[in-house]
């Protein structure tokens, strides 16, 4: 079949790894059936991606925020880059499922407000599933209401015009939406468990989400959460329903 791609914007080779074994694992692909590309590491004028030669294209979380104040010359060449290739995949309705940073990225390319709000601290929330959202075939086996790990400095203020607010959650109301049929965004990570949490944790102890000595209070708490898998359901879904013969 063709291979999907995850895109990577994290400048951090231990974290964009974890992420790159993570999605794989829960999405149920082989490592030779997701292409990895780091868009901090290479411009996208070098890349010389045909968005047609995959089956579908996810785009990971990232150390950079939407809303930041001050941003370096890499950050603002990733975004735009990712702004370019959001342009072509929603314009064309590709298959595309954008976690947590995605969300941000997207409800900016669409217009939308992203601030800090509707920040929400490293840990579970609980994700509850709208009408629209039953009846959507991503969440196809996925429970009306259920837990996943959640940890992001803003959120979006306000669901972007013309889009399908699929999942909300009391903390942060915008949780997860469609953009045409085939175009998805979540805050919440679906690629994430406990043990995959722990390890982003220790990567970021520094980097502002949570005080350095709370680390094992929170790796203990992700450990003893409610999120059950449910979330992963999302990644096996897309992988599923856009599987296609090469």
């Amino acid at each position: 079949m063709k291979p999907f791609l995850l895109i990577s914007t994290r400048d951090n080779d231990r974290a964009a790894q974890a992420e790159y074994e993570s999605v794989a694992r829960h999405a149920g692909l082989h490592p030779d059936d997701l292409v990895h590309v780091r868009l901090e590491a290479a411009p996208l004028t070098d890349l010389d991606l045909d968005l047609d030669s995959f089956a579908g294209i996810f785009l990971g979380g990232s150390a950079f925020n939407v809303s930041d104040a001050d941003k370096s010359p890499l950050q603002q060449r990733v975004e735009d880059d990712l702004s370019q290739l959001l342009d072509v995949i929603v314009t064309r309705d590709l298959p595309f499922l954008g976690l947590c940073y995605g969300i941000g990225t997207m409800t900016a390319h669409l217009g939308g407000l992203v601030d800090r709000t509707y920040g929400e601290p490293v840990g579970a929330t609980t994700i509850t599933v709208t009408p629209a959202g039953r009846a959507d075939p991503l969440l196809e086996g996925v429970p009306g209401s259920f837990e996943a790990f959640v940890g992001h400095k803003e959120g979006s203020n306000g669901v972007p015009n013309g889009v399908e607010l699929l999942a909300t959650g009391e903390a942060c109301p915008v949780q997860m939406y469609r953009v045409g049929a085939n175009v998805y965004v979540t805050q919440f990570h679906p690629e994430l468990d406990a043990d995959d949490l722990a390890e982003r944790m220790r990567i970021y102890q520094h980097a502002g989400y949570f005080r350095p000595d709370e680390l094992e209070e929170l790796v203990a708490m992700a450990k003893a959460s409610g999120v059950d898998g449910s979330q992963h359901r999302l990644l096996a879904n897309f992988t599923k329903r856009y599987a296609v013969a090469d």
